[in-house]
């Protein structure tokens, strides 16, 4: 969704903020992150450092959990039948987007708020959030703000002391999240403050130690697999299992090298224990419950990982513009498991030769790829559609930041692609258009070179 320019709350100052009103879950599944993860109706200024909600009304609507909400800002002053002028439109888009057969009661009674952060436990209260869940979320928010805003490292390294109890996963995910949203973002001196606080919270805590020694274990299971290189058979893999140093360690070995325990493998380990006897055998057989707990423990995980995939894109799939879901959920697509899942949706549909699925899926791979896809790609696109010379001359004009040798590799580099299909006219005629591309850059780049 695109950007606005609106008055900071504060300083009136014009700032970049998403503007949206109707956040509809069923047809967008993106609009719940957008709204809970505060990218639209949320200002954050620059000039004066203000940050918070904007007064925007708002309706939600999801209809798996039957929700329908609505939420009018009180400081917008407006009696009730001119709120309800706004907001009825929106919800008459709602119900006009869902088939007869999904319109159900709860569309009649919307539920109506007074405030902002009442509607988003609402929401948060639907998906087995609680209350309580919130209030300690809260509590780590504001401590990550108390220490940052710490100058010196034995204060800090006594508020880590003291609230070591709300040092746990749920924090450090918190934590990790935020330095990544500071880098994306570009506060580089922010992410930075929060990288020096990340190594005082390792350091600091029980639950930080924790953290710090997995990842050396980690890291020392990676080395002992690449110093084992190709030679790694399942009986070299057995043997390092049997010298881990520990129980650590030998949950890292076994993290990266699932895909190796196999039958086989398992045949193999039950061969050296039918053939041991004594403390060998014990151990033997204590190190095969080991290994068949933590893959169980890694399959059950992948299980609930591949389920939450599969959901997510089924959801993608339902949606009316299969295109613009992909676009506004891209960082969500950046998974391998996601990646897979689709892989497989595409296999099943080829296979029940179901086109309408079939296509859908297509819309969802031509989205990634589009996002994916270079600049110059784009501008290689305009050259080609341009209808002659003089219009590629115009196209390279207004995109002279982005003409450079790698521009005239790409299309040579499009060009060979296209030489090679000799039996495609399709591809026959967008090489002459590519050629004609081609020579205008050159001709573009000899002018420019010359100071023409």
């Amino acid at each position: 969704m695109p950007q606005t320019q609106i008055a900071c709350p504060r300083c009136r100052q014009m700032i970049p903020a998403q503007v949206e009103q109707l956040f509809d879950v069923t047809a967008d599944p993106g609009a719940k992150q957008r709204l809970l993860g505060r990218v639209s109706n949320y200002a954050r200024c620059p000039m004066c450092g203000f940050e918070g909600p904007l007064s925007t009304p708002i309706v939600y609507h999801d209809n798996d959990k039957e929700l329908l909400l609505t939420f009018f800002p009180s400081e917008l002053g407006l009696p009730v039948n001119e709120q309800e002028k706004m907001v009825g439109p929106l919800i008459t888009k709602v119900m006009d987007s869902l088939p007869t057969e999904k319109r159900k009661g709860y569309l009649l009674r919307p539920q109506s708020f007074l405030t902002y952060q009442s509607m988003i436990e609402r929401i948060l209260e639907a998906d087995g959030v609680t209350k309580e869940m919130l209030d300690e979320q809260q509590k780590r928010v504001t401590l990550i703000q108390r220490l940052l805003q710490t100058t010196t490292a034995d204060v800090r390294a006594e508020i880590i002391k003291e609230n070591a109890a709300l040092l746990d996963e749920t924090f450090f995910g918190m934590f990790n999240r935020l330095v990544e949203a500071a880098m994306q973002s570009g506060q580089q001196q922010t992410a930075q403050a929060m990288n020096v606080l990340q190594e005082e919270l390792l350091e600091g805590s029980e639950y930080g130690r924790q953290l710090k020694s997995q990842f050396e274990e980690i890291q020392a299971a990676v080395k002992t697999l690449q110093d084992a290189g190709q030679g790694l058979t399942r009986e070299k893999l057995l043997d390092i299992f049997i010298e881990a140093p520990g129980e650590a360690r030998l949950k890292a070995l076994v993290s990266l090298t699932r895909n190796g325990l196999d039958y086989s493998f398992f045949q193999i380990l039950s061969e050296r224990i039918d053939a041991a006897s004594g403390d060998e055998r014990a151990k033997l057989e204590s190190l095969r419950e080991s290994l068949l707990d933590l893959t169980n423990q890694i399959d059950k995980a992948m299980e609930a990982q591949m389920k939450a995939a599969d959901d997510f894109i089924e959801q993608v799939l339902s949606a009316p513009n299969v295109s613009q879901v992909v676009a506004q959920n891209i960082e969500q697509f950046n998974n391998e498991v996601i990646a897979q899942v689709l892989e497989t949706k595409m296999h099943e549909a080829s296979q029940k030769q179901d086109n309408a699925r079939l296509e859908k899926i297509q819309q969802i791979v031509a989205a990634l790829q589009q996002a994916s896809a270079p600049p110059e790609l784009e501008l290689v696109q305009a050259l080609v559609d341009a209808p002659d010379e003089s219009a590629m001359e115009k196209v390279l004009t207004a995109n002279e930041a982005m003409i450079s040798d790698e521009l005239g590799g790409m299309i040579g580099s499009l060009m060979g692609q296209m030489e090679q299909q000799t039996d495609n006219p399709e591809a026959a005629a967008l090489l002459g258009k590519l050629e004609a591309a081609y020579r205008v850059v050159l001709k573009y780049q000899m002018k420019k070179n010359m100071g023409q």
